[in-house]
């Protein structure tokens, strides 16, 4: 239910949301020098683009992607950051030309392709394939403090948000997710993970170090075919994100209209030097373990992103939360999601005794679980979600449907 209030509820709720997307959304740009406040900055406009073109009906919040790092990278030390924001402007286009396919052809047969047996297996691979990446790289291989405390730190986020959501009640059951990051940050500052300097040293204000896009033909092909792995993960984000919420999304607003919001948000990242934006699954997560559904809350924490982008110290405090606090989020968030695959499963009334489920199943979770890629073009592949995916869509089609 959408409810657009400035409440202190909905404002903490979008701060959770705020909180959750951030460490991923600044991640992608310091691996690939983009600037991590023009990444809140089109992180924020980019939600509410695509709430404006969705009519505020879908729950989502868009950060930035990981499936571009790789070809940003390349095209950024072989030509320029500014060549590969070109080719993020010319990728969101590219999305246009989808959501066009879908309207032509008809989001009710798109829809035909993904049955709960397949739509269950695609949101379990969601989870299960986000959360040891993510651990690994915040608690695992991080470099703050020994592996102990950075477990310790998670250990204490984790069993954080899970007393907050079973045994507090009234509106706190709600923000378990801030909680848990509250506990982590406090308990990282005693282990001294936290670094302080940077924020004393940050400036209360800041203007993001906006860049302008230049083009080449390589940019644009190399960056612009990584849209169809992407392609699938929206369509994969977008149903989780339904499943979630009790809403079919593919309905109303429509699959062309999800696929026009994040296409038009990657679009306005790349005019000011931000990298491609995507749906995300932290904050699906988020809608998953709290039961608030209302989109307003995400509107305000695209709000709070944009801010963030020019409010220097408070951008710094985010940038500076430690690893292991979001690893030990990850833990229950990425796990939710894979609970909701089980569920989507199990109220798809999927017959887990036929051969023919358990055999599109099985194979979609070892091809989504197991890393393994198909090459395309170049450095281009499908794999995770993507490969997963659409052969799940395959052996639906060609297995037979009868006892």
């Amino acid at each position: 239910m959408r409810e657009t209030k400035f409440t202190v509820k909905n404002i903490v709720l979008g701060l959770q949301h705020l909180v959750a997307m951030s460490g991923a959304t600044i991640l992608v740009p310091l691996v690939t020098g983009l600037s991590a406040s023009v990444a809140l900055f089109t992180a924020g406009v980019g939600t509410l683009i695509f709430h404006l073109f969705t009519k505020g009906k879908v729950p989502v919040f868009l950060g930035s992607s990981f499936a571009f790092i790789g070809v940003i990278s390349s095209i950024g030390q072989r030509y320029g950051l500014e060549y590969a924001t070109g080719g993020i402007v010319a990728a969101g286009l590219v999305y246009l030309l989808f959501a066009l396919v879908v309207k032509l052809i008809g989001p009710e047969r798109v829809k035909k392709l993904f049955p709960p047996v397949v739509t269950g297996s695609m949101i379990m691979v969601i989870g299960l394939t986000l959360a040891p990446v993510v651990i690994n790289a915040n608690i695992l291989e991080a470099t703050a403090g020994t592996v102990g405390q950075r477990w310790l730190v998670a250990f204490a986020v984790a069993a954080t948000m899970v007393i907050v959501s079973i045994f507090v009640k009234g509106f706190f059951q709600l923000t378990p997710i801030l909680f848990g990051f509250l506990v982590g940050y406090i308990v990282s500052l005693a282990l001294g993970l936290v670094d302080t300097a940077a924020i004393a040293g940050a400036s209360w204000f800041q203007i993001p170090p906006f860049i302008l896009p230049k083009f080449n033909l390589e940019a644009i092909i190399s960056i612009s075919s990584v849209t169809i792995v992407t392609f699938m993960e929206h369509i994969g984000d977008i149903t989780t994100n339904g499943a979630v919420t009790g809403n079919d999304f593919f309905k109303d607003p429509g699959l062309p209209r999800t696929l026009i919001g994040d296409g038009l948000a990657t679009t306005f990242a790349g005019l000011v030097g931000g990298p491609a934006n995507t749906t995300y699954s932290e904050n699906t997560g988020v809608l998953a373990m709290t039961g608030n559904f209302n989109p307003f809350t995400l509107e305000l924490a695209a709000i709070f992103a944009i801010i963030l982008a020019f409010f220097g110290k408070l951008g710094v405090i985010l940038q500076t939360i430690p690893a292991p606090v979001i690893g030990g989020a990850s833990i229950i968030l990425f796990g939710m999601i894979a609970s909701i695959g089980l569920r989507t499963v199990k109220d798809g009334n999927v017959d887990l005794n036929r051969s023919r489920n358990l055999i599109i199943i099985s194979i979609m979770l070892v091809l989504g679980i197991s890393g393994v890629t198909l090459p395309i073009t170049g450095n281009i592949g499908l794999s995770g979600l993507s490969l997963s995916a659409l052969t799940g869509i395959i052996l639906n089609l060609v297995l037979p449907n009868s006892d």
